[in-house]
């Protein structure tokens, strides 16, 4: 090779690299999935789990116990309800999410949103899920943090990792490995996870299997734990719908690893429309309120980081308020009104970031175990606003797809779960289908 084509190559290769870099720097991340998350408490030695705070009131029918299946009780509801929490020394969680739209390239967000103590990756990595706790090893990737194979999760803060190229599809199983080193949830640091995921996800034993073609001997969790969402590299139209909610929106009493929540459902339809690209992200969190902390902080607390701060988000789908509601029971506060204060304040801060905001009104729950007549003329006058008042970009009329037409104060008894405040499968089905796409243009 002669001289000059040498550094004819030299000088392709040095203009090449920075304009890779610099295409990259643009790229248009966008969530295709994200989960709520919440603290769960650290038990104290012979008394429980400590409160933070004077006793909450008895959560909805539905709430799963704090840290998901196989966590400790929560104050009040006795103990020896449930095993002991999942916690974790020196081995590998393999946790599952089912991805809205596809991407070639894509990136892990961590959180520690609620912890006060550091938390340590010694080791991550995606891959595809093939079933069980077994992945497609050829599409495994390592994950590394500015290079480095290892990384750190300080308090409060969220750990980016460095994208990898992984063909992901719509609609996919994607498996993401954390090797953690140290100890999560013996200490009294809060553990940062989401309850009642309605997906089994698994604890190896002792070490760092991060990347094994499968888990033998594994642990079963039906929590997510430091999860906070997964990006992928998209195209600049590509938009995302966050659907902010209580325990209706988080799937609770959905059949466990199918994905049958409504908004797996909105995903679905708008994958199967294969048009401008739409992610769904999942912000819901059972036992939620939008006035009041209890399961999860207030809907009012938390919109910012579950909503405005998601990537690539664009729209929003606001059910909230049956637990306000039920909670209250036959009290004057909160009322309606108070209930419509903070929907408009949603309403100001989802505008005021230039997203699109909807409404959807309240499902019948007369017969769950917190129902009163005071409670339904409440739930009524909110449903009545939100169709009315003009104040959302939007309406989605839940209650008027799942009510019984004999009987509007109740579900259709196709549509009840059973506790007469939580669709069924089908249910949640009715409910995506009926969330016009139109919306999304």
């Amino acid at each position: 090779m002669t001289t000059k084509r040498i550094v004819a190559l030299l000088f392709v290769f040095v203009m090449t690299v920075p304009a890779i870099a610099q295409e990259r720097r643009r790229e248009h991340w966008v969530a295709t999935w994200a989960t709520a998350l919440v603290a769960r408490a650290q038990p104290v030695a012979g008394r429980g789990v400590a409160p933070a705070g004077p006793p909450a009131p008895a959560p909805p029918v539905g709430t799963p116990p704090a840290g998901g299946p196989g966590a400790a009780p929560a104050a009040g509801r006795g103990r020896g309800a449930f095993p002991p929490p999942t916690n974790v020394s020196n081995q590998t969680l393999r946790q599952i999410v089912h991805t809205s739209i596809g991407g070639t390239r894509l990136r892990v967000v961590l959180s520690n949103a609620f912890g006060t103590d550091p938390v340590e990756i010694g080791a991550a990595a995606v891959a595809l899920r093939d079933k069980d706790t077994a992945i497609v090893p050829a599409s495994s990737r390592p994950l590394t943090f500015d290079g480095n194979p290892k990384g750190t999760i300080l308090p409060g803060a969220t750990l980016v990792s460095d994208a990898v190229d992984v063909k992901l599809s719509p609609l996919a199983d994607l498996v993401v490995d954390l090797f953690l080193p140290g100890e999560l949830g013996t200490g009294p640091s809060p553990v940062t996870t989401h309850n009642g995921a309605s997906q089994t996800n698994y604890l190896s034993p002792a070490g760092n299997h991060v990347g094994e073609p499968a888990f033998a001997d594994s642990t079963k969790s039906g929590a997510w734990f430091l999860l906070a969402r997964v990006e992928v590299a998209a195209a600049p139209s590509t938009m995302a719908v966050a659907t902010f909610g209580d325990s209706i929106t988080d799937g609770a009493r959905s059949t466990a690893d199918t994905n049958s929540r409504w908004p797996d459902e909105l995903a679905r339809r708008l994958a199967a429309k294969k048009a401008d690209s739409v992610a769904v992200l999942n912000a819901g969190i059972s036992g939620n309120r939008v006035l009041g902390d209890g399961a999860g902080v207030s809907a009012l607390a938390r919109f910012d980081r579950d909503v405005l701060m998601q990537t690539g988000v664009t729209h929003v789908i606001v059910m909230e308020g049956i637990n306000d509601i039920g909670i209250g029971r036959s009290n004057p506060t909160p009322s309606a009104a108070d209930l419509i204060a903070g929907h408009k304040q949603l309403i100001d801060r989802a505008h005021a970031r230039g997203l699109r905001i909807y409404g959807a009104t309240l499902t019948p729950f007369e017969g769950a175990p917190y129902y009163t007549q005071e409670g339904e003329a409440k739930r009524t006058a909110l449903n009545e606003w939100i169709r009315t008042s003009h104040a959302y970009d939007g309406v989605v009329d839940f209650d008027m797809v799942t009510r019984d037409p004999t009987a509007p104060k109740k579900f259709l008894p196709a549509y009840d779960s059973g506790d007469h405040l939580h669709p069924d499968d089908a249910g949640y089905k009715a409910m995506g289908d009926a969330i016009d796409l139109a919306l999304f243009k």
